[in-house]
């Protein structure tokens, strides 16, 4: 066999293999999509049914109306946007503290930033829980913003890591002109930063707009207040069932935004990932 055929077949395993790998995250996504598009009998026909005979758009009219979709919509934006930008200061401001500064306990600091990571989210529920009840933030969405203010484990590891790699030569020079921390930060390592604060920003957004627990303990109680995926899995229902075929559509175009927003933004995303793999990021 020549190389040229075997240049072929290599290429033809790799793509079959890869094939096998994406048809068990693609599948539940198609049948998603398809189910939105049936009459809720058709859901449950045996044998299941791939393609619709008749396709039902107006179950995307319909479910849209019923989780008040722009007011959602509205709330979720505004949610995300503001814990994406608190997580981006706050993961920089401590990232660099961290990095670039000297202070007694510094290691400390970090290695409890870093062993907060292996404590499962769940274990904290409760008492968190009591603390906003006790400061009053019940039914309100403080809960949710607050904590992006005051840093995220893993992304203030990744930019303490990312600054670690960058000269120090910079600062010095920085500082000589004047220059105050404050300023070293946003003009000198910042722009420095774009890859990091890129992966920063792409993670606390999709985080935030994919947060579901946080508005069900906290403002289940005001449905003015609820987020899209809050809405959304409301629409399921133990007691009078669950219209499935509605149920999908809302979840497709709950989805539609953060596909969307990763499609475009994976080359940033990506770049910035590769970036902190060659900053001398070490653990």
């Amino acid at each position: 066999m020549g190389k040229k055929k075997k240049a072929i077949v290599t290429t033809v395993i790799r793509y079959l293999i890869i094939l096998i790998f994406c048809v068990p995250m693609i599948m539940p996504l198609l049948w998603m999509l398809t189910t939105a598009l049936k009459d809720n009998a058709a859901v449950f026909s045996m044998p299941p049914q791939w393609i619709p005979k008749v396709f039902h758009w107006e179950n995307f009219t319909i479910g849209l109306q019923q989780i008040e979709f722009w007011k959602r919509f509205g709330n979720t934006v505004f949610i995300s946007v503001i814990v994406c930008f608190g997580q981006v200061c706050s993961c920089m401001s401590v990232g660099y503290a961290l990095a670039r500064l000297r202070f007694p306990g510094k290691k400390v600091w970090f290695y409890l930033i870093v062993g907060s990571m292996m404590i499962p989210g769940m274990v904290t529920v409760i008492p968190v829980f009591r603390l906003w009840a006790a400061c009053g933030f019940y039914g309100t969405w403080w809960p949710m913003i607050i904590p992006a203010f005051l840093g995220a484990p893993f992304q203030t590891f990744l930019a303490k890591q990312f600054m670690s790699g960058l000269p120090k030569s910079y600062d010095e020079a920085a500082r000589m002109d004047g220059a105050s921390r404050l300023q070293v930060l946003l003009k000198v390592i910042g722009p420095m930063c774009k890859p990091l604060i890129a992966v920063i920003a792409i993670q606390s957004f999709q985080g935030a707009w994919n947060d579901y627990l946080t508005p069900l303990l906290y403002v289940i109680s005001k449905p003015e207040k609820w987020t899209l995926s809050l809405a959304v899995g409301r629409m399921t229902s133990s007691t009078y069932g669950t219209q499935w075929n509605l149920f999908m559509a809302a979840d497709v175009v709950y989805m539609l935004p953060i596909l969307i927003l990763f499609f475009f933004c994976q080359k940033y995303f990506m770049e910035g990932l590769g970036s902190l793999n060659s900053s001398g990021v070490k653990a």
